[in-house]
This record gives C-alpha cells, structure tokens and sequence, in this order.
C-alpha cells in the first residue's frame, strides 16, 4: 500500500505542491489577518482539499495528454504511462475524481468558490494543450498556478481584493520564469516534433534574458505586495533572501546541466516559496501595523 501511495505521489509529483501551496496559504494569511492569519481548522482542511484536488486533476491531465511526447522524450520516457506501470484508464479515473472532488469541497467553502470551480478546472487542465499552439506556454501555465492564491481568498472573504491580485500576477511571472527554465532541457526535442515555448522561439540564450527580466518583475510585485499589506522587517529580510535565490537560480540555469537544471527549478523555487510564506506569516502573526481592509 505504501509503495502504491508512493507511486501515485509520484505520478501526480505531489512533492511539487511546494510551489503553489505556500503562496495560497500565505493569501489565506492575509486574508483572515483579523484573527491572525487562522480562518479556523474546518475552512483550512477544506482550502488544503481543494489545493490537492485541484492540482492532482491538472497534474494527472497533464501525464495524460503528453503521454506521447513523453514516450518519445528520452528524459521522460520513464515515466508512469509510457511504462505502463500505472495504466491509463486509472489515470483517467484519478483526474476525474480529483476534478469533482474540487467541486465538492468548494461548494462546502462558499457559493462563490463552487461557482467558479469549473472555471479554474478548464484553466488548469487547459494548459496542457497550449504548447501544441502557442509559444506563450508559460504564460498559461502561471496563470494556473496564480488560481492557488486567490482561490484560497475567495475562501476565507468570499470576495475579491486587490492584494491577491498582485500577489497572483507575481506568481504568474515566477511561474514564467522558472518554466523557462525548465523548458531549455527540451529544446531540441521540441523543436524537432512541432511542440512550441518561448525557449523553441527565441533560443535558449534569448530565452533566458527574458525569464531572468519575469522573475525581476515577480520580485517588484512582491515587493509591492508587502508595501500595500504594510508588511515591515521580516517581510523585508524574506524578499531579500528571495532576491538571492533568484539570481542563484539564473546562475545556475547558465550552466545547463541536467542536474544543475534541476537544482535550480526545485530547490530554489521550492526555497522561495517557503521563504515567502514564512515572513508573510510572521508578519500577519506579529503585526504591528493597521488591519487592511
């Protein structure tokens, strides 16, 4: 059982649910500031259901949809359906669960979350399929990955405001950047069987100057987001430990090694998060500044 629950983890790559959670939990925070950053354990468990449904259905979409590229990709060509260790009929069984899954726990959250549920599962599942059209991929795919924080404002205020929206547009050139990134080890794959990004379009060089400018412009709205939430120390000392690694990142990304790549894509950005998520809660723990409204 264990080894089965290990695989599935896996398949789905729970492990990079460190991207997207720390920023929803964060905008969580934020927005029940008035009761330091709790919203009580019921509306937590359910934000953190629908965080893991949410990602598990696209995740789960996204092996399913590649699974051909995958086979023919030799540094993906190990992965769960083009060896068949995980069949597809119970892949598609898991994205559909997961997909209603989301739907249920958000109509437990609140009206508005239930309403536009179906709207963030066309959104994230969507993106699989851009790079077969567009080389503007990675755009796509921030825009997914920026649904964690507002959805989990929706969830405590059931009403939107302007700070998770600068926070979601910051996660949305993060996500630019770091895909990137990402996408230059395929480069050639992808250029040989037709599929587009920004890295097939402009070159690898090229490609890189302009995550590098993404990931200064996420950088700037963070900033801006601890301004406007009149966030103090620590969230400074955080955005600076976060400027650190992103240019750690980009020197990293320079060398171009597989195993450099992937040093750079994980455990900087997985840093990053978790840094970020950090200093919000310590401010919202520890305020001393006015309640937003």
């Amino acid at each position: 059982m264990i080894r089965a629950a290990l695989q599935w983890a896996d398949f789905v790559k729970l492990s990079h649910t460190v991207f997207a959670m720390p920023f929803a939990l964060a905008s969580m925070m934020v927005a029940a500031r008035e009761n330091r950053g709790w919203p009580g354990w019921q509306l937590f468990g359910l934000i953190m259901a629908a965080l893991v449904c949410a990602r598990t259905c696209a995740m789960a979409f996204n092996r399913i949809a590649d699974r051909k590229f995958d086979a023919a990709n030799p540094r993906t060509s190990m992965r769960h359906l083009p060896t068949g260790s995980i069949p597809l009929p119970s892949a598609i069984a898991l994205c559909l669960a997961s997909g209603v899954g989301l739907i249920v726990v958000s109509w437990l959250i609140n009206p508005v979350c239930f309403y536009l549920s179906p709207v963030a599962l066309l959104i994230i599942c969507f993106y699989s399929l851009t790079k077969r059209f567009t080389d503007y991929t990675h755009v796509y795919l921030g825009v997914a990955l920026a649904l964690a924080p507002i959805g989990a404002w929706l969830a405590v205020r059931n009403s939107l405001h302007f700070l998770p929206v600068v926070l979601a547009l910051a996660v949305v050139f993060w996500l630019i950047g770091f895909d990137i990134i990402y996408a230059t080890q395929d480069y050639e794959f992808d250029r040989e069987h037709g599929l587009h990004s920004l890295v097939v379009r402009y070159g690898i060089k090229n490609a890189l100057g302009l995550a590098f400018l993404s990931h200064l412009a996420m950088w700037a709205l963070l900033f801006a987001f601890g301004m406007l939430a009149r966030f103090r120390l620590a969230y400074l000392v955080g955005i600076l430990i976060i400027l650190a690694c992103l240019l750690l990142e980009h020197w990293l990304a320079h060398k171009r090694s597989l195993k450099w790549l992937n040093v750079a894509f994980f455990r900087m950005n997985a840093l990053i998060s978790i840094v970020f998520l950090i200093c919000t809660a310590v401010e919202v723990i520890f305020p001393g500044f006015r309640i937003v409204r």
